[in-house]
């Protein structure tokens, strides 16, 4: 008897077997004649050669799919099969998709501003994008460092912001240093979550692929063929954004997003996300983008809320 191995290296086992692994148990209906198991990462198959061939290549559409959606059940089985592309009845175009999320939820830019961010990280390789809580500017950068990542244009995704807001001192907190940290990473997990499943993403970071780290830790380091993220910007100093922005290494993308209407820093030191974005305006190759009230993609009263503050702020 012959044994076929596939690999499901590339897509989360949990979401491709299915709950209770009702999909393998439908794929066996369809191929009676093998004998299929799914172990771990591994779906093996025991059968006559002739027919592994056509369960191999089966197999490795739907391994396409999921890798791709990060969804799969008994319909798009079927679909996928009966060569009906399932892709035809997604009501978004698929150029307008960034990535495909946990459950097949479609991450995708949702205001012109976002659209713009976009383009610009395809034609820079930095790119500043700056403007009010809620305008979806680390969501859109951690879809595109996702994007990237699953599409090899980079070997890791680095995600950091300084922990100003313990005033970079974190001794007096309960537990150790990623308890201590955790909470003011907590959004960028967030987005991640909603984009890679849970067991994968928990893969990636014990591997050291996706790495959520305050900015302290970018020190001394040259980060090649990574997209980095540099959340909360406008929380740096002069000296820490100059740090940051030279960790640029080969093949490397780097995003810096931040919100020059909230800086925590103390009222005499001056924010480095201002300070670079006056310097390096004639730099070549870094691209500059300011979202607005419009671009706010929580909810409708969040617009309202940025609004009614804006009066007092320019009146102070």
């Amino acid at each position: 008897m012959n044994e076929l191995n596939l690999e499901l290296t590339d897509v989360s086992a949990q979401v491709f077997c299915g709950e209770d692994e009702n999909n393998i148990k439908y794929i066996k209906t369809l191929f009676p004649k093998l004998k299929i198991v799914a172990r771990g990462s591994k779906l093996i198959a025991f059968g006559e050669e002739h027919l592994l061939k056509d369960f191999q290549k089966q197999m490795e559409k739907l391994i396409a799919y999921c890798a791709k959606y990060n969804r799969l059940d008994e319909r798009t089985i079927d679909s996928i099969f009966s060569a009906t592309s399932t892709e035809k009845s997604e009501k978004v175009r698929e150029e307008d998709i960034i990535v495909h999320g946990v459950n097949g939820k479609i991450i995708r830019p949702q205001t012109p501003n976002q659209v713009k961010l976009v383009e610009l990280m395809h034609q820079n390789d930095m790119v500043f994008a700056v403007g009010p809580a809620g305008t979806g500017k680390t969501y859109v950068g951690v879809a595109l460092a996702v994007k990237a990542l699953k599409e090899k244009q980079v070997r890791r995704i680095i995600l950091t912001r300084p922990a100003v807001e313990a005033g970079e001192n974190l001794g007096f907190l309960p537990g150790d240093l990623k308890e201590k940290l955790d909470p003011y990473m907590q959004p960028l997990y967030d987005a991640l979550r909603d984009m890679i499943p849970h067991e994968k993403l928990n893969a990636f970071i014990e591997a050291g692929i996706i790495e959520i780290a305050p900015l302290a830790f970018m020190r001394g380091r040259t980060l090649d063929n990574a997209f980095v993220i540099l959340d909360e910007a406008q929380n740096t100093t002069h000296a820490q954004m100059k740090m940051f922005l030279t960790r640029m290494g080969r093949n490397a993308k780097f995003m810096i997003t931040g919100d020059p209407g909230q800086i925590d820093l103390p009222r005499k030191v001056s924010s480095g996300l201002k300070e670079a974005m006056l310097i390096l305006q004639k730099v070549r190759g870094i691209a500059f983008l300011h979202l607005d009230d419009k671009d706010v993609v929580r909810h409708p009263l969040v617009r309202s809320i940025i609004e009614a503050y804006k009066t007092i702020e320019n009146n102070e």
